[in-house]
Parts: C-alpha cells; structure tokens; sequence
C-alpha cells in the first residue's frame, strides 16, 4: 500500500527549507489579498433568528422582564449578601440600580 503523504523533498527536516525552483510552486514571498463578503449570509442569519422569535417578539418586553428578574434577584438580602453586593457594584462588577443599594 502506498504512503498516503508524500516525502518533503528536501527529506523530513525539509518544510522549512527553501524549495527548488520549478516545483512547480511559485514563491510565497508575497501577500494575496482575499476579500470574504459575508453580507448575504448575514441578511440570512438575520431573517432565521427573526424568524425562530416569531412576529410576538417584543424586546422593550424582554427588556422590562430582565430588569424585574435582576430585582427580584437582588432583593431581600441580609446584611453580609447587602455587603458582598454593595463591594460588588463600587468593583464595577455590578452595575448601580437606584440609590445603589440592593431592593428589599
């Protein structure tokens, strides 16, 4: 059975070793410019994913039900989570909501 690669011709070392002309290769030394216009796929990926959320998608919705979870999620702390909380947002890990302390 025959290998499936074929030997470098410069041996096992030779990869990066100049080729010999007329390889039939010609020398890499310059840039090629290659353009890609991904506009059509993206027009498409668009129209799928509107598509998928369906004509009842309201983002100023989804907007308000993510506000109300974070409150809900910061709400009824005690006093070391207020704490941990309050480090939290003077980090700038969370960011500030209302007067900067965490709902009741």
């Amino acid at each position: 059975m025959a290998p499936r690669n074929t030997p470098l011709p410069n041996g096992p070392d030779g990869a990066g070793a100049p080729r010999p002309t007329g390889t039939g290769r010609p020398d890499a030394s310059g840039l090629v410019a290659f353009d890609v216009d991904l506009t059509a796929q993206e027009v498409l990926r668009q129209a799928q994913v509107l598509a998928v959320l369906g004509p009842d998608w309201d983002p100023v919705e989804v907007m308000r039900q993510e506000e109300a979870a974070y409150a809900l999620l910061y709400s009824g702390l005690d006093d070391e989570q207020q704490r941990v909380y309050d480090d939290l947002v003077a980090a700038g890990v969370l960011p500030r909501r209302g007067d900067g302390r965490a709902a009741a």
